[in-house]
């Protein structure tokens, strides 16, 4: 059996595919981190019919709910010309069940049936080179150093990731596709009409002008600043920016504990994905962890406060937009799951946090 080929940047030539795969599964802040490269690749080949395969519930990042998953590209799904939608984690709850098998049956034929030429794991674990190397498409490109070891087995053309932050390392796998440097592109999200409006409306009614985004959520505990010092800083930010906290599924009880903390100065809101894109926007400041919802308000050129960690900034921290990280000088680099807060975490303090947010909201132009 020949051994994959490995590179270290584009090769040389220009490549010509018509039909392209990307496969990036999860999680939120993980996809937002690979649409510039996407769309660096719709740039190179205007022409070519490109498919995303990704988890149900990341899917608004991609197509509005009301969106065709195939077809013509449409401000409802602008990047990509199909959309397959797979359920991997409920699948690996109940893989005894015929029906989970006819899942997966019905999701590989779908995604065999575009003729794919070329797939891309963007995510380098074992699950999306499966998936990838089930497209059968004739090469699959992957990081030569991924994730999980054991998914370099499954990639015809190894690339050797360039840059620092995770979105040029990207970049980087999408210019070995392309066989060419690829010009700069950021993020294009769905457009819908109806979360806009919708949030438009309820600022509007409750008399919100200019606001902070606050995000006290973290994948894990290691990477979750205090509730009680989110809510310090929305209530000395609250005389000049309504504070609004955003939170998602468990995650209530922490969002309120924020509001008690704020002394009720802040308003607390759960989201979809659409309605979080529309209201994101809209933001002044974003104040959050390395959580999905940061790295969208990055890719939407909000500017951000970043309260970092056990994971480094300089691979995940926020891109393309104004942003002051706070990291201490003692944190250790680790994605262990610890279930609390890691020491060096707490020693951000409030004040820290409030005086980097006054500083991008009366410096605009810093």
């Amino acid at each position: 059996m020949p051994t994959p080929a490995t590179h270290p940047g584009p090769a040389p030539g220009p490549a010509a595919f018509e039909r392209l795969l990307i496969v990036r599964l999860g999680a939120m802040g993980d996809i937002i981190h690979t649409l510039p490269a996407a769309a660096a690749l719709r740039t190179a080949f205007p022409e070519a019919t490109i498919g995303w395969v990704v988890e149900q519930r990341w899917a608004e990042l991609l197509g509005t709910s009301n969106a065709l998953r195939f077809g013509p590209r449409s401000p409802g799904r602008p990047l990509v010309d199909h959309l397959h939608t797979v359920n991997t984690k409920g699948w690996r709850t109940s893989m005894t069940s015929a029906e989970t098998w006819k899942q997966i049956a019905r999701a590989a034929r779908e995604v065999r049936d575009q003729g794919y030429e070329v797939a891309i794991d963007f995510q380098g674990a074992i699950r999306s080179a499966l998936i990838a190397k089930l497209s059968r498409a004739n090469t699959i490109y992957g990081f030569d150093r991924p994730r999980e070891t054991l998914a370099r087995t499954v990639y015809d053309r190894r690339v050797s990731a360039r840059g620092a932050h995770v979105i040029e390392q990207n970049v980087s796998l999408a210019e070995a596709v392309a066989g060419r440097a690829l010009a700069p592109a950021g993020a294009v999200f769905p457009s819908d009409e109806v979360s806009e409006r919708e949030w438009e409306r309820r600022l509007q009614d409750q008399q919100i002008g200019k606001f902070v985004l606050l995000n006290p959520g973290a994948g894990w505990g290691a990477k979750q600043w205090p509730a009680e010092r989110y809510g310090q800083v929305a209530r000395k930010l609250a005389d000049g920016l309504k504070p609004i906290v955003n939170f998602g599924p468990g995650e209530e009880e922490l969002a309120q504990a924020v509001r008690q903390a704020s002394n009720h100065a802040a308003v607390v809101v759960t989201c979809s994905i659409l309605q979080l894109i529309a209201l994101t926007r809209r933001a002044s400041l974003f104040i959050g962890g390395d959580t999905g919802p940061l790295h969208l308000a990055a890719a939407l050129a909000v500017p951000v406060v970043a309260i970092f960690g056990p994971t480094d900034p300089a691979r995940n921290g926020p891109f393309g937009t104004r942003s002051i990280v706070l990291r201490s000088p003692s944190s250790q680099t680790s994605h262990k799951r610890l279930p609390h807060p890691a020491d060096s975490l707490l020693e951000i303090s409030a004040d820290q946090v409030i005086a980097a947010a006054r500083g991008l909201v009366e410096n605009p132009g810093g």
